[in-house]
């Protein structure tokens, strides 16, 4: 029988985000007591905590919003691959043992970098994904991408070259993955946005389903 990996990190007090952005809090609107059956809360963080898809509006002024992209690449098959431990970029070289096999090629490419994934800290010295590799993963066909990090651009990047790739070969993205038990192969990832109709990303609930 096919089982789920979750490979979404827990996101609440303490998760880390980009030096800046939103972190993440919680109140509570309503609690259960004597003259309420309920409890509520309001949630106040960036979309990009935790695991994430971002939104073309994310790197493109004039990109689409996450709630107007298609779903269809954030569920299907994809090839999880480790490149752990490869410095500042993961390059072609880093990758090509799991993806230059002789077999085809899924259009979705998951990679990790961590030994263990500092789901409760940020990492200014994250690895991202060399422009280069991006261009050669679109040209196989690929067309979502994803990472163990917060980002596929470094962390100081002002130019945010790969996901101007990203950009301009229409691929989408999925950043904060947590693979650190995740063996590599073929799976079936789900890992779907909410309809955040102005939002320049949102949270999704990732996981892989193995395909015994």
């Amino acid at each position: 029988m096919p089982t789920l990996i979750d490979i979404s990190p827990p996101v609440g007090p303490g998760t880390p985000v980009f030096p800046g952005d939103t972190a993440y809090t919680q109140t509570w609107v309503a609690r259960i007591g004597d003259d309420c059956p309920v409890n509520v809360s309001a949630i106040t963080t960036t979309p990009h905590a935790g695991a994430h898809a971002d939104a073309p509006l994310h790197y493109d002024p004039s990109g689409a919003a996450i709630g107007a992209v298609t779903l269809e690449p954030y569920l299907g098959l994809c090839r999880v691959v480790h490149a752990i431990g490869t410095g500042p970029l993961v390059r072609w070289a880093d990758v090509a043992h799991a993806l230059a096999n002789g077999t085809a090629l899924p259009p979705r490419v998951l990679v990790r970098t961590y030994t263990r994934m500092p789901a409760d800290r940020w990492d200014p010295d994250l690895t991202a994904f060399a422009p280069e590799l991006l261009e050669r993963l679109a040209d196989l066909g690929v067309k979502l991408v994803g990472i163990d990090t917060a980002s596929i651009d470094p962390a100081d990047s002002k130019t945010l070259d790969s996901h101007q790739v990203i950009r301009r070969r229409d691929m989408r993205v999925l950043e904060n993955l947590c693979l650190d038990a995740v063996p590599e192969g073929d799976y079936e990832l789900i890992a779907l946005p909410l309809k955040l109709m102005t939002a320049d990303a949102s949270p999704v609930r990732a996981v892989l389903r193995t395909l015994d």
